[in-house]
């Protein structure tokens, strides 16, 4: 077993907060895509260790930029991306992206403000994305709407779990201007409830949030693929859907993330709504 697969996590696609190659996309392009999430979700796990030193996941995504990139292949999922990039004619700079911010989080774990939140983003989420669109052929015309979903995903995420990232990990992607604005402290993090101040720093990166939501709100209907349009349309509802809990639940205390009967329930609506819509 690699040094890299010893820090595997054991999480897997299902256990995502948002649907990844859901059986809503062609055959064809579940393949592809799911090559981009083991490399994706192997390079976070290292990444997010809590036992391997920086040196050593510095090391670890070095040897997967280099497999990506062909002179070396010394990691499996990064040599299996490689080979399924090559064979759909995709640009492997989706995945240096990506290897960029997971480089990112080995020595930089504050955030001073938004636009930097978001430059984060760009490497982070908005690959993944880019490369969904580029395995279905889209335009890349759809990339600015992408780029928005991606980061409010992104988001999202860091919203849910700031608490766990800081706990377990010492990270913290809420910007500390944002913070400070609200006079809350990053140690409110590690508190078993937020305080009023960081309730009040939330609400505010929530409405940050929506911002991005309301510039990705056409996206699916500039999908010429029905099958990704559908799924990015249930991907939508349910960010919105997580904003809207976020603005009420205190992610320190309470359960933000949907449970498997409350997302069956909003993909159900939101696949009928983009349905109807392209009817139309």
């Amino acid at each position: 077993m690699s040094a890299a697969a010893q820090l595997a996590s054991g999480k897997g696609h299902k256990d995502e907060n948002f649907p990844v190659a859901s059986a809503l996309l062609k055959r064809e392009h579940r393949a592809p895509v799911m090559a981009f999430y083991r490399f994706a979700r192997a390079a976070d796990d290292v990444a997010d260790s809590e036992t391997a030193s920086a040196a050593e996941k510095l090391a670890l995504l070095g040897a997967m930029r280099a497999t990506i990139a062909g002179s070396v292949d010394t990691d499996a999922p990064s040599a299996a991306l490689r080979e399924t990039m090559a064979a759909h004619a995709i640009s492997a700079q989706h995945a240096l992206d990506l290897l960029t911010a997971f480089e990112r989080d080995c020595s930089i774990d504050r955030y001073a403000d938004w636009p930097a939140l978001v430059d984060y983003c760009r490497y982070s989420a908005m690959p993944v994305g880019r490369y969904v669109l580029d395995v279905h052929g889209e335009d890349r015309a759809t990339w600015a709407a992408n780029d928005a979903l991606c980061a409010a995903l992104q988001v999202i995420n860091h919203l849910q779990d700031c608490g766990k990232d800081y706990r377990a990990i010492g990270r913290v992607y809420l910007p500390l201007d944002v913070l400070a604005a609200h006079g809350a402290e990053v140690s409110d993090l590690g508190k078993d409830e937020a305080t009023p101040q960081l309730r009040a720093a939330l609400r505010d990166l929530v409405a940050r949030t929506e911002i991005l939501l309301v510039r990705s709100a056409g996206f699916s209907r500039a999908i010429c693929d029905r099958r990704l349009a559908v799924e990015v349309a249930i991907i939508h509802r349910l960010a919105s859907d997580l904003t809207r809990r976020l603005k009420t639940h205190d992610p320190l205390s309470e359960r933000v993330h949907h449970g498997k009967a409350e997302m069956l329930g909003l993909a159900t609506l939101a696949a009928a709504a983009q349905l109807v819509k392209g009817r139309g």
